[in-house]
């Protein structure tokens, strides 16, 4: 990566201004715009919406210049969008049907978030407008697809899958958490203003793919369980 190349969302910014780095691309307001329409045409439900505005926040906010310092909001970054907001947005879309299996689509996920965040990737992401993209869209779209692919796989199938979601989740930050070095070069001299080394920076990214982030699948595995297990009661009443 070349050392002058500068992020999509911009030089990384210090404590004193980072609150004032809004992302007003007129390209990425205008496609949100487009979604909006779109949705509205489709009469997308409240959690859609929901969906959306995370989504319009985590790109147009200060998060966005901030993901530019810190790895660890990236990563906090790439958590909300896929296992926050894509959930939200696959249920404010009942009538989504992705093609292909559910399993399918979890592999297509996984492989899409090992890829991202080995360092070479990334790297060029944060060098390269259009691969920065490339990344946020297969993020999102693989985890929408297997969001809302769950809604036509049975109960336990879902629990499985999702369980292999929070494992995998705990695999790959734990390789994060436990390098003995720095991995990501774009984040080896943006760190220091907030008070953290890169290699702690790194370490705080990978706790959060580790705990926060496989707490989330694991919740909605045991949420999947829970109405699996009270379908016989509601059936018997």
């Amino acid at each position: 990566m070349d050392p002058a190349s500068i992020p999509y969302c911009g030089p990384a910014p210090i404590p004193a201004d980072w609150m004032m780095r809004w992302n007003l691309d007129p390209w990425l307001l205008l496609a949100l715009g487009i979604a909006a329409l779109v949705a509205v045409r489709r009469q997308a439900a409240g959690p859609f919406w929901f969906g959306f505005g995370l989504i319009a926040l985590l790109f147009v906010s200060p998060l966005c210049a901030l993901s530019s310092a810190l790895f660890s909001v990236r990563v906090a970054h790439h958590i909300v969008l896929t296992a926050v907001a894509a959930p939200l947005l696959a249920l404010g879309l009942p009538r989504l049907r992705p093609r292909g299996g559910a399993a399918l689509w979890v592999a297509a996920h996984i492989l899409a978030f090992w890829i991202w965040h080995a360092p070479a990737p990334y790297g060029y992401a944060l060098a390269h407008d259009g691969v920065f993209w490339l990344m946020q869209l297969s993020l999102l779209a693989t985890a929408l697809g297997f969001w809302a692919s769950l809604r036509s796989s049975s109960p336990p199938l879902a629990i499985g899958l999702l369980l292999v979601m929070m494992v995998q989740m705990g695999l790959i930050g734990a390789l994060i958490t436990f390098a003995g070095t720095p991995l990501y070069l774009p984040h080896l001299a943006t760190t220091t203003a907030w008070g953290l080394g890169p290699l702690e920076d790194q370490q705080l990214a990978g706790l959060i793919m580790w705990a926060p982030a496989a707490a989330l699948y694991l919740g909605a595995a045991l949420w999947t369980g829970w109405h699996l297990l009270g379908e016989p009661r509601r059936v018997a009443g």
